[in-house]
């Protein structure tokens, strides 16, 4: 499965405030979002699956909907028949040949590469392993208190030129980042506080969105 191009969202439950994170991804996905990462380090498998089931609904088709870590969340809500795309995974969380092996060939598998070595590591792997390479952090960001140091644009280029993997840029980006972040390579960006942290999410993500044509490589 091939990560969609365009505007990516990662949930924050904090940054969405009262008006939560379901209201915060339908406005987002409103605005053009094409693909949302549920990230919730907090719930348990319960509460997991019970925010899968009420974003799915509010998505409703238009964007993927992946998990951030939580593989056997991510098993969970396929089996129950829930429209959960794959997950998202960090160095030091479960490995994605583990979840490879238990998602199947079918599902999204991001994972995080920061430096040279994860390249390394992922051509290490048999092929179809990862999906997507999500690079990061572009920008200092107070989101993730464990973000390596930001790349900037440049870095993040070099880096998205050396795999073959479709790229995902995050950390700290801001809408104006966006068309040099497409130009440099990315196939997705994502963001956290630039949407669930936004007055209007929809108008923010519909800004970015605009902003990622603009970008469009010739």
């Amino acid at each position: 499965m091939s990560l969609r191009r365009g505007i990516y969202l990662v949930t924050d439950r904090a940054l969405c405030g009262s008006r939560g994170v379901v209201e915060t991804v339908r406005l987002a996905v409103d605005g053009g979002v094409t693909t949302v990462q549920l990230r919730d380090k907090e719930a348990d498998l319960d509460g997991q699956l019970r925010q899968l089931e009420a974003l799915a609904e509010v998505i409703d088709g238009r964007a993927d909907l992946i998990v951030n870590d939580r593989v056997d969340a991510a098993v969970e809500a396929r089996r129950r028949g829930l429209p959960v795309a794959g997950v998202h995974v960090g160095q030091g969380d479960t490995s994605v040949s583990v979840a490879r092996a238990e998602l199947g060939p079918d599902a999204l598998i991001g994972l995080s590469a920061e430096r040279p070595e994860h390249f390394i590591a992922i051509d290490e792997l048999p092929p179809h392993t990862v999906d997507y390479a999500g690079i990061g952090t572009i920008r200092a960001t107070a989101t993730k208190a464990d973000a390596p140091d930001a790349l900037g644009v440049e870095g993040f280029g070099e880096l998205a030129r050396a795999t073959q993997l479709r790229t995902c840029a995050i950390g700290g980006i801001r809408a104006e980042d966006v068309p040099a972040l497409r130009r440099a390579g990315a196939d997705a960006i994502a963001v956290v506080s630039a949407i669930c942290a936004a007055n209007d999410p929809e108008a923010a993500a519909l800004e970015m969105v605009q902003l990622w044509g603009l970008g469009e490589r010739g």
